[in-house]
């Protein structure tokens, strides 16, 4: 089942209560995405454990929150007890990702991984089992607006067969560029959960875009897409 997960990167941060609201309710969003940055990881400065307490009261969907950080070991947890119900650490940053990986599910919250583009998953697959979801980032982390890169299609579809061969029941997840214009494409390539910025806090009605992209989503994974929980 196609989810879609507006990131809040993209809505206009003097508002962020009012824009989290905006995009949940009946057939609304299934995640919202807070992204983390820490201006060393990445070169962007965002927020973090304070506001992710104030969204967390605020939305009416749960967070899915995708640390752009240094040192995840020390700071991921943290997230957690903030009220992440989702929280990813990229494999770049991780010291030890399974073990991490495990703290973040014993405190409550699914564990997640991102690749950047050019890390492979190959060498990360006997890690998929301790997780709950993998992140193909499909732009460079750091900046939202960037333009989908079609060169990660290829990875995307290669993560979604070593995670069926397994018999996994994670989530595949891409971040970066995702739109109307590429979301079809990244389905049938075997994702099944998409981070949309400006996509959908550039419409006109954020909820309304939610509703289209996740059809188009539907529509493109198939029966596939339909047997994924």
């Amino acid at each position: 089942m196609a989810q879609i997960n507006p990131s809040i990167l993209s809505a206009d941060f003097a508002r962020l209560a009012e824009e989290a609201r905006r995009v949940g309710g009946a057939e609304g969003a299934d995640w919202l995405h807070v992204d983390v940055m820490d201006n060393h990881f990445v070169p962007n400065l965002t927020l973090g454990t304070p506001v992710v307490e104030s969204l967390g009261r605020a939305a009416d969907i749960p967070l899915d929150c995708h640390l752009m950080i240094e040192e995840p070991d020390r700071w991921a947890p943290a997230y957690v007890e903030a009220g992440a119900g989702s929280v990813t650490f990229h494999a770049e940053a991780a010291a030890a990702p399974v073990r991490l990986a495990r703290e973040i599910r014993a405190k409550g919250a699914r564990a997640s991984m991102a690749l950047k583009p050019a890390t492979p998953i190959e060498p990360y697959e006997d890690l998929l089992p301790e997780l709950d979801m993998l992140l193909v980032m499909t732009v460079e982390p750091g900046f939202g607006g960037q333009a989908f890169l079609d060169i990660m299609l290829p990875k995307i579809r290669r993560t979604r067969q070593l995670i069926d061969k397994r018999g996994l029941q994670m989530w595949l997840q891409v971040d970066g560029g995702v739109s109307a214009a590429t979301i079809e494409r990244c389905a049938e390539a075997g994702a099944d959960v998409f981070v949309a910025g400006s996509a959908v806090y550039g419409a006109e009605d954020p909820a309304a875009a939610v509703r289209a992209l996740r059809r188009q989503a539907a529509a493109a994974a198939g029966p596939a897409g339909e047997g994924r929980e």
